[in-house]
């Protein structure tokens, strides 16, 4: 079995440690080569050349950010798919704060034991065809968003080119600090589902490919908890900048058995598409990274479309 490793040492939880417990362990069982991410937009060329050399497996440490690089570095576009692209499996092994991803995944957060989980089911021969959301012209795998989040994400990206590390504490207080900020805003997103009536009047909105949506250290936070991997996508619109319907709704993501409900809520958790337009460029995040601003973005649901090695739902 022929593997790429791609680490991004700038991301929050790598270290050289770790990098070289998973490599040792890698080498061991596999032909590996090791390549470091040295600029944003490095780990998608990694990935195509890895495609194009027609390697096995691409094992990703690094964030979020890194894994959502990689596979739009070598999963074709629905829309340009000629079926003769070659697909390497893709393992995860955390590095980033959040790690969404993986642990939606059943990856466990801790990379050790992570490396233990993906050399376990490499030797078991044990891999998972996942679906994945599409962002217009650009994949994601667990969360896109407009108005809010994006907002936050703007601003942490903004925080980390000064120098300061993503932490929970930085993600509430610069939420709170964007929250306040727009609050006062018109509601200017429209949301389109087929089957469905148009929303209008929406402030922000997530569309998800999983769930949860985050994590708040241990803590998930689930805003469409019917949405999965082998769903379509999960829509949570918020018509209400109020204080207290706000932080009623916090209260229900942060529940252990989180099903928000608010009638200042549009909430569907399987959709195969969903068009967000809005009268103003309004930002757009994808996997919590800030992408810019756009006045109309269409998602769509495409199943089945990347194996990973992770375990499998129960």
């Amino acid at each position: 079995m022929r593997t790429l490793l791609i680490v991004n040492p700038n991301a929050t939880s790598t270290t050289p440690a770790t990098r070289d417990l998973l490599a040792h362990a890698l080498e061991s069982r596999t032909q590996l080569t090791v390549a470091h991410t040295q600029h944003r937009g490095h780990a998608a060329e990694l990935a195509q050349w890895a495609s194009t050399n027609e390697m096995d497996l691409i094992v990703v440490h690094g964030g979020d950010g890194t894994v959502n690089e990689t596979i739009n570095g070598f999963l074709p576009l629905p829309q340009v798919d000629d079926g003769q692209a070659w697909r390497p499996r893709l393992g995860v092994i955390p590095g980033g704060s959040a790690n969404v991803f993986a642990r939606a995944l059943g990856i466990s957060p801790d990379p050790v034991t992570a490396t233990n989980q993906l050399i376990d089911l490499l030797t078991l021969n044990r891999d998972r065809k996942i679906g994945l959301g599409l962002a217009d012209d650009r994949w994601f795998t667990f969360s896109a968003g407009v108005g809010l989040d994006a907002d936050v994400c703007e601003a942490i990206d903004a925080s980390r080119a000064r120098g300061h590390t993503a932490t929970p504490a930085r993600y509430i207080r610069t939420t709170v600090r964007q929250f306040f900020r727009a609050k006062g805003n018109e509601p200017a997103v429209r949301i389109e589902i087929p089957g469905h009536e148009t929303v209008d009047g929406v402030h922000y909105a997530f569309v998800t490919n999983a769930s949860p949506w985050t994590y708040l250290n241990s803590t998930p936070v689930h805003t469409n908890p019917g949405t999965t991997f082998e769903t379509g996508l999960g829509v949570f619109a918020m018509r209400s900048m109020a204080v207290l319907p706000t932080l009623l709704l916090a209260r229900q993501l942060l529940a252990t058995n989180g099903n928000p409900k608010s009638r200042n809520l549009f909430r569907e958790d399987d959709v195969p598409s969903v068009r967000i337009e809005t009268a103003e460029p309004i930002g757009l995040q994808i996997d919590g990274d800030f992408i810019g601003k756009r006045n109309v973005v269409d998602f769509t649901s495409i199943p089945n479309v990347l194996e990973v090695i992770a375990p499998r739902p129960e």
